[in-house]
């Protein structure tokens, strides 16, 4: 099984940090298609979209990266999503 790591930008411009199994699936899960079981964060702030993804070698490593993401500032999520990796601001 794959997982991944993720960062959506919300409609009001922030960024929102999560991992899953179906990348696909949680985007429409997170914009409230077919299911209401997207995050209440986003739940107020759609339509989302995948600004950035990452595949992780199982569920551990994936949480334990979710956590290294949120740690970061906004300025260094920007630097990842635009393939920046020399710029990671935790």
């Amino acid at each position: 099984m794959k997982y991944y790591t993720y960062i959506l930008e919300c409609n009001d411009g922030t960024l929102y940090t999560g991992w899953t199994v179906d990348i696909d699936k949680r985007v429409l899960a997170h914009n409230g298609v077919g299911t209401k079981t997207g995050a209440k964060y986003t739940s107020a702030r759609r339509p989302v979209k995948i600004v950035y993804q990452e595949e992780c070698f199982g569920k551990s490593q994936a949480m334990k990266r979710e956590i290294e993401i949120k740690k970061m500032t906004r300025v260094g999520k920007l630097g990842l999503i635009n393939g920046n990796n020399h710029s990671i601001d935790l």
